[in-house]
This record gives structure tokens, C-alpha cells and sequence, in this order.
């Protein structure tokens, strides 16, 4: 990815607009000088640098560690340092896409203790693919050659929630919501009642995103070379577990 160049400082105003402006620089540096100083103790969780996945399997085996890291309550929380936040200034070298809902509660790089540059989110309600979403995975799967893309659904979803409700009374949701509703709306198990309904719609539903982003071209071609894994999976709310599940 190309780095962006810092833009060139517009010229001075007038002696109190340039004296403000000096003003509010020595004030950001003093601030950011207090923010990135590591602590003792920040550098002491620190993990060991090693080397970044770079194949399918590697990435797999990272996520599932640092998901064991997290439900222990373990966390490393890695590559947070001045030096790593320097570095990535250059570029970045994520080993996974991360296609996760965007429940607070769900956020990837807590759930796979990871840091500043591992990770590539690209998050929506319920995991929905439109556009922008499958622009923003195709992005990272062939423009930065990440080796995996993780659809990550959760227990107790509220979009698909909604989205069977929906299904089974024939209501319409507020405005853009329905469109959530309608993607969704093809996964939605109806062999299974109530809760059931909506824990199995869950699956179904990052099955069918898995295989819609496995089925594309340009992705299939990297599969079918062994340089890209499409994995389906699932965060347990109740015991942070990520489960894989296709």
C-alpha cells in the first residue's frame, strides 16, 4: 500500500495566527510525548517480536493462541510500542482480515490479542457483504496478500435477531435496517423455533458469507494456489471462545 507524503505546511498567517499555531504544536508534542512513553509495565507484557504469519495455516494458529491468551485472561496486549507505531508509519503487513458484526462487544483485535498492524477489520451488522465490504476484504486479500480472511459471527446477534423477528411477523424495520434484514433474510433456519432459530441463523449466516467470498474469482484463484484460507467461525459471548466453524 502506497504511503500517502505529509502535506506541505500552508504559509504563515499573521504573527498571532503563526504564534497560536506554535503555541498548539508545543502543546500536541508535549502531549504526544506523554501518551507514547512506554510504561515498565507496558513493556513487560510486551510479547517477543516473531515472525508474521505469511501462510493460511500460521494465521490460524496466531488467532487461536491469542484467543486462548484472551479467555484466560492472559492478554500480551502486543506491538503497542513507540517503536511499532514508528514502523508502521512506512506500511503495513496484516496477516488476516477479520469479518466481524459490529456488536461492541465483539471487537477482533481484544478478542485475538493482537495489535497495531496484525489485524485488517472490516466490520457489519450480522457480517452483511455489500459493495464497499467485499471492496475493503478483496483490498487486503489481493492488494496486501493477506493470507486469511475470517468471517466471525457471534452468539446472540442482534441483527440476525432482528432479522428473524422480522421474517417471521412481516414487519418492516426503520429505513436502511431492513436492508440488513433482506441480506440476512436467506440464511434464517426455519426447521428451529424461537432462540434456536436465531443461534442457527447465526451459523448459517457466516457459512453463507464464507462461501459468497470463497466463490469469488479473484479470491478462488488464491485459494485454489494455497496462498488464501476463507474460514467461518464463531465468538462465544458466554465463554469468548472463537469457534471455528466452517
Amino acid at each position: 500500500m502506497t504511503t500517502r507524503q505529509a502535506r506541505t505546511a500552508s504559509p504563515t498567517g499573521s504573527p498571532r495566527r503563526s504564534l497560536l499555531r506554535a503555541a498548539l504544536a508545543g502543546t500536541a508534542a508535549t502531549a504526544a510525548a506523554g501518551l507514547t512513553a512506554p510504561s515498565a509495565s507496558a513493556a513487560t507484557r510486551a510479547r517477543p517480536e516473531r515472525p508474521r504469519p505469511t501462510t493460511p495455516d500460521e494465521a490460524l494458529r496466531e488467532l487461536t493462541e491469542g484467543n486462548r491468551r484472551w479467555r484466560t485472561f492472559r492478554e500480551q496486549h502486543p506491538h503497542e510500542t513507540r517503536t511499532v507505531r514508528q514502523a508502521l508509519v512506512s506500511g503495513q503487513h496484516p496477516f488476516a482480515v477479520v469479518l466481524g458484526c459490529i456488536d461492541s462487544r465483539v471487537p477482533p483485535e481484544l478478542a485475538f490479542d493482537q495489535g497495531l498492524g496484525d489485524l485488517m477489520t472490516v466490520r457489519s451488522a450480522g457480517e452483511v457483504l455489500d459493495e464497499a465490504v467485499l471492496g475493503s476484504i478483496c483490498y487486503g486479500a489481493l492488494e496486501l496478500e493477506i493470507p486469511l480472511i475470517l468471517v466471525l459471527g457471534h452468539q446472540s446477534c442482534g441483527a440476525v435477531a432482528a432479522a428473524v423477528e422480522a421474517d417471521r411477523t412481516g414487519a418492516r424495520l426503520p429505513a436502511h435496517i431492513q436492508y440488513l434484514a433482506d441480506e440476512i433474510r436467506p440464511a434464517i433456519d426455519h426447521t428451529r423455533e424461537g432462540a434456536e432459530r436465531v443461534d442457527s441463523t447465526v451459523s448459517a449466516q457466516v457459512n453463507a458469507v464464507r462461501a459468497r467470498l470463497a466463490a469469488e474469482p479473484d479470491l478462488a484463484a488464491r485459494i485454489a494456489g494455497g496462498k488464501l484460507a476463507v474460514v467461518g467461525a464463531r465468538y462465544e459471548l458466554t465463554t469468548q471462545l472463537v469457534h471455528r466453524i466452517s
